[in-house]
Formats: C-alpha cells, structure tokens, sequence
C-alpha cells in the first residue's frame, strides 16, 4: 500500500472564518483529521463525513487526550496505512504549536508532508482588541515570547535583561500561569512599571475578553476578572491605541449569545450575520430535512408538467427537494416553460436563481396565506392549475384558499421536517447556566421540536428554565405555536426575512443597553 501525506495546517486564531483557503482546502478531502484543543469546532464541518477525526487536545495543568509522544505516532500510523491525513493545530503550527517536533518525526520516517501557515493568536489578539503590534509612533520591533518553557530545560534560554529594554512589544504566550513572576522578570530587568499591558482570551472569538493594565498591576486585575487559558499577553506603549482603534468588542452584539434552531443546512445565513455583528452563535439544530421515500405524486405532476399553469414554492427546501426529483426524472429547468412561477418570500425566490429562474410573482407578506389571496386579488386563481411541492406536513391555508376561489391544486409532498435530538442536552446545560441571551426561532416545527427537546413537565418550569433568554421569531404563525406552548415573542419582525430578524435583534439589545445607560 502506498503511503500516505501528512499536512500540518495552522487553524488560525478561534475564528473559523480566519482558517486560510489552503487549509479548508485539505479539509475538504482529508481521510483522517487530528485536531487540537484549540482549533475551533466548526472547521470540523468541513470534513467528509466519512473521514476519522481524532481529538489530540492539550490543555494547561497536564490535560492531554493524547502525549506528544502519541501524537508523533498517531501521524505516523495513518499515514503509513495510506491515508490523506489533517494535522488541525491552533494557531500558527510554527509559533509555539511544536510543529517542528511532528515534522522532523515524519521525515525521520520517511512520511511526505507538507505544512499550512496560520493566523497565529499574537496578530489576531492584538488585531482583536485594537492595538498594532508595530507602531511609528511607539515602536518598531516585536518579539513572540513563551510563558511556559520546557520543563525538562536545566535552564531558562529567555535573557529576560534583553529583552526587557531591547524590544518594544513583547507578546507572551501561555504566561498566565507564571503572569506575576513574568512581569517581576520585565521590571526587575529594566522595564518601566508603568508599561502599559493588555491580557486577552480567546482572541478573535465571541468569547474574547480582554484587561488592560501595567507590568504593575496586570497580575492582580487578571486575577480579579477570572481570566483563564488561553490568554496571551501584549506588553508595550503600543497597548496605548486600543483606546482609539478598539473596533472588535464595541460590535453591537458582542458578548451575546444567541441559540439558532435552524436546520443545520439552513443555519449558515442567520448564523453569518449574527457573528459578523459579534455575536456567540450556539447552534442547535432542531429539525433536520430529508428527502421522502415515496414521491409518487410529485413524479407523476412530473410526467404531465404541461397540465399545469402555476408552480408554487413554499419554502427554499421545496425548491430544493423539487428540483432534485426533476434531474432524477432526467429533466432540468427547460421543463417548465410555460409554467408562471410564485414564491412565498424572498428566501424561496432566491432558491430559484440557481436554476436560472425568477418568480413571477411575490406576495408583500411573505406567508402561504398572503400568497393565496394575492393571487387571488389579481385574478389568477380561477380555472388555473397549481403544482404545490412541498412538506409533508404542511399547512393547509394555501391550497385550501385557492381551491375555495376555483383553483385545482396538486399538493406533492417532496420532503418531510423531523426533530433533530443530538443538541438538546447542550442546548439545556447552556440554558440552566444562564449562558443564552437569545432563542431564535424561525418556523412552528423549530419551536415545537425544541420545546420537545427540553422536555419540561409544565410552562412554569419552562419560564424557569429559559430564565432571562430572549425569544426571537419570524413569522406570526411561528408566533402563535410559541403562544400555544405558553410563551411569547420578545421580538418579531414586520417582515419575514433573516435580515429584518437581525436588525430586529439588534435594535431590541441596543434598546436594552440604552436603558441600562440610563439607568447608570
């Protein structure tokens, strides 16, 4: 069997949308993925779904799924068996990620490699928290530091006298657990106790905090905010411009975390924007979609597509899901000349460009209610045909509508919603922590099955649990399902779509900030 590659790819900083083209790249076709603790989940979705994934974590106080040792061989296994094997490393797999320890043990063995580059966490918590590591105005040099050196070392190599008057910014790595003796180190050398200091986690994330102090004094404000690894520390004059650039954490929904109850295939688009306004996204997938079984009546609508005058999509799925069985009947968009096309709202529309088509009409509420009596008020109902592809459980206030104003409709179920269980258990450890801000729900089945998921005995112990978390919803159908179960809708925008959710999301926390403003 020939053998396989190893490639060493730096996964960037925390934000997955930093991992670099490469290295998204060699996920898509990885076989076999060993991953760090702090390469961020999310990249792993990336990966084939029928690749191996081996979690090699290693955390500060001796945590280690796997020694290096291990890890060594673990590389050296799979790719001897032929594999196409990830190393998935965070940050930089060259600065302080031991990448060089996993290369030379590849090439003692013959193995081929190659290594990735990676956003390394100094630039992006510097970047993250707005300060240059480089300045004109403060200093030109920069050094990249350790805070926790090998042990097995029978001396420090740092020359803490140099570098504590020969260097403008010092950037250290894993040194919060030595912090106090680290800062003692710098002013015992030289360093002016007053230099300013800034200590940040989880840079680039929405978990990102950061404090910012003097050699003095950083030790003890560390230690009062609870900041734990993975921190860096940027000590230097140049911590100074954080108050001017600060862009990263004044985003209006930095800090807040907001649960998405989407179908995973689905979540991207609401998920996307709530991050780019620095959101923490939990997602919680409660429905999952899949294709039925039996799609008899769709394929035969299929045979006879000149019977109808209107084809009707309720929903990006069932544009999905239709023209799927459509290439599956060896047939593609030219199919439907002929047909005018409706759609429900502007999602479902936009689910039409990639087949080349446009809808012919839109109604201005973006409901199956809206749809029927729009078409309806413009005289396009009586005598005409429609084809309605779409869930297998739907609502009935469409085809009804039509069929009472002299319309013939053919209802094809195409697809069918089923709950999603995998994420119940985190999504109820995140809700008893206190740890969401927000729940967003975007459709009757995402409430129903999350309200499952839960599993409370009584609305009251739901109150309970969902404790001071916010509900967002689209829709006023949605709206009414969350009633039914004894909840309200804290926020509902006018028009059913993601963008208008979002901005109605943010309005509502501005608001709240606004108030407690005030209130100060």
């Amino acid at each position: 069997m020939p053998t396989g590659k190893v490639y060493l790819v730096g996964a960037g900083p925390g934000d997955p949308g930093l991992l670099t083209l490469r290295g998204k790249a060699l996920l898509q076709r990885a076989e076999v993925v060993v991953y760090d603790y702090l390469a961020n989940p999310r990249l792993l979705h990336f990966v084939p779904k029928d690749a191996e994934l081996i979690y090699a974590g290693k955390k500060g106080g001796g945590l280690h799924a796997y020694t290096q040792e291990g890890i060594n061989r673990l590389l050296v296994d799979r790719a001897k068996a032929g594999k196409m094997v990830v190393r998935l490393k965070g940050g930089d797999p060259f600065i302080f990620g031991r990448g060089g320890e996993e290369i030379e043990e590849l090439a003692a063995e013959g193995i081929a490699f190659e290594a990735v580059p990676g956003v390394t966490s100094a630039s992006a918590a510097a970047t993250c928290t707005g300060i240059p590591i480089t300045h004109r105005e403060y200093t030109a040099s920069v050094a990249f530091i350790t805070g926790h050196e090998d042990p097995d070392k029978p001396a420090s190599k740092l020359d803490w006298d140099k570098l504590a008057t020969g260097v403008g910014t010092l950037v250290i790595y894993m040194g919060i657990k030595n912090l106090p003796d680290i800062m003692q180190r710098l002013i015992a050398a030289g360093r002016a106790p007053e230099t300013p200091v800034a200590v940040v986690r989880w840079a680039s994330t929405p978990q990102q905090e950061s404090v910012i102090g003097t050699l003095a004094n950083i030790s003890d404000l560390v230690h009062e905010a609870g900041i734990k690894p993975p921190a860096l520390v940027i000590a230097g004059e140049v911590v100074q411009a954080r108050g001017r650039i600060n862009w990263f954490e004044k985003r209006p929904l930095f800090g807040r975390r907001i649960v998405v109850t989407r179908t995973r295939e689905q979540a991207s688009a609401l998920v996307d924007q709530l991050e780019e306004l620095g959101a923490d996204c939990l997602e919680c997938p409660t429905i999952a979609v899949r294709e039925l079984a039996d799609c008899a009546v769709l394929d035969a609508a299929l045979d006879k597509l000149a019977d109808f005058d209107w084809l009707l999509f309720t929903s990006p799925n069932g544009v999905t899901h239709f023209f799927r069985r459509l290439r599956a009947a060896g047939q593609d968009s030219r199919a439907l000349a002929g047909l005018r096309i409706a759609a429900v709202g502007a999602a479902t529309a936009e689910a039409l460009i990639p087949f080349g088509l446009k809808a012919d009409f839109l109604p201005e509420k973006f409901t199956g209610e809206a749809l029927a009596e729009a078409l309806i008020a413009q005289g396009f109902v009586q005598g005409q045909r429609f084809l309605l592809p779409q869930a297998l459980k739907a609502g009935k206030v469409l085809p009804e509508k039509l069929k009472a104003a002299g319309g013939e409709v053919c209802i094809a179920p195409v697809y069918e919603t089923v709950p999603a269980t995998e994420s119940g258990e985190r999504l109820r450890v995140a809700l008893q922590a206190g740890e969401v801000d927000l729940l967003t729900f975007t459709s009757s089945s995402t409430v129903r099955n999350c309200l499952d998921l839960l599993a409370c005995e009584n609305t009251a112990a739901l109150k309970q649990l969902l404790g001071k978390a916010r509900i967002a919803v689209i829709g006023s159908v949605t709206a009414k399902t969350l009633e039914d179960c004894g909840l309200a809708a804290d926020i509902m925008p006018e028009s059913q779509t993601i963008l208008e959710l979002v901005r109605a999301i943010v309005r509502c926390f501005a608001d709240e900030a606004g108030q407690r403003g005030l209130q100060k």
